[in-house]
């Protein structure tokens, strides 16, 4: 059962590893089986967490993005927290005493001077939108302060930040994403740690909130053969962590449930029904001009023979939209 609190103070143990931070660098190519000697499983397709999650919230929505692949405009919500985790990942670069609040504060600036180097098109997010963009960079540097209410980084030394990681299932399904962060305890334990710029969901969406987590903690069991220790969500919109310890069942179960996933992908392709599912994430979808709920119609559906996303494409470190 998953466990949620509002941490004020911060753990009293010190997570130590021999593996150097992954500092959120691109993949250099897929991880390689466990025995290098076995025959690698042909690949039928590919999710990540992210857009396994648009298609359990819409299949439409996953066709627009990964069948269709309609450009979708930058959400202020979603660039602000693509910009907390980059001032997070960055934070641990720091020696240990030099990771306080100030510290992570004056990394806002420069960490979105980066992000618009790389997207330069963020430039024009604050007109269109129409935001103050110092009230908007003022709303980053509170959660960052929230941050600090609930962990204390200068006891922590993570193992892994921005970690991307990827398996092929025995089915030939890959799955892969990155990982915000990994502590490895000197026991050996592993703890997965993702940071949301939201509020926790209420207890009765617990298990959507968690199936990022045990996505990731399957493909990792999967990599290595050891079943993570604990799952745990920080959410720095209202200060709450949400907990969770994984066993061999849960990981089968979302095994079952990804592949479950696939195969309504794979139908939804083959017959061209792509069903709208009304929600409230409608209300801030860039798509509603062509989808039926609102009177549109959904563009004629290109030739694609892979459903999933591009085998060929690399996953980028931090998708604007999955901070959130």
């Amino acid at each position: 059962m998953a466990t949620t609190e509002a941490a004020n103070t911060a753990s009293d143990v010190r997570e130590t590893s021999a593996n150097a931070a992954h500092g959120g660098h691109p993949p250099t190519g897929r991880s390689e089986p466990d025995n290098p000697s076995d025959t690698p499983t042909p690949v039928i397709g590919t999710l990540s967490p992210s857009r396994a999650g648009d298609f359990m919230t819409c299949p439409l929505l996953y066709r627009f993005r990964v069948i269709d692949r309609i450009p979708e405009k930058p959400a202020p919500a979603a660039v602000r927290g693509t910009l907390v985790h980059a001032v997070l990942e960055r934070l641990y670069d720091l020696p240990a005493d030099d990771r306080t609040a100030p510290a992570a504060r004056a990394l806002v600036g420069p960490q979105w001077e980066r992000l618009l180097a790389e997207t330069p098109e963020l430039a024009g997010m604050f007109e269109a939108e129409r935001l103050d963009q110092g009230e908007w960079m003022a709303q980053a540097g509170q959660l960052l302060e929230r941050y600090f209410t609930l962990e204390d980084p200068r006891r922590l030394e993570p193992a892994e930040r921005e970690l991307y990681v990827e398996t092929v299932l025995e089915s030939g399904l890959r799955l892969r994403g990155y990982v915000d962060r990994l502590d490895v305890a000197p026991t050996g334990e592993v703890r997965i740690v993702d940071y949301k710029t939201g509020t926790a969901p209420r207890a009765e969406f617990e298990a959507r909130a968690l199936f990022q987590m045990k996505f990731y903690a399957l493909v990792l069991w999967r990599l290595h053969g050891r079943l993570p220790r604990l799952l745990q969500l920080i959410y720095l919109g209202n200060g709450e962590v949400l907990r969770y310890a994984p066993d061999e069942a849960d990981l089968r179960a979302t095994e079952r449930k990804v592949e479950a996933l696939w195969r309504a992908i794979k139908r939804a392709m083959e017959t061209g029904e792509w069903r709208h599912r009304p929600s409230r994430v409608c209300d801030w979808c860039d798509h509603k001009v062509r989808c039926p709920q609102f009177g549109g119609t959904p563009p004629p559906l290109p030739e694609a023979s892979d459903p999933g996303e591009p085998a060929d494409e690399i996953l980028p470190a931090r998708a604007l939209g999955d901070d959130v």
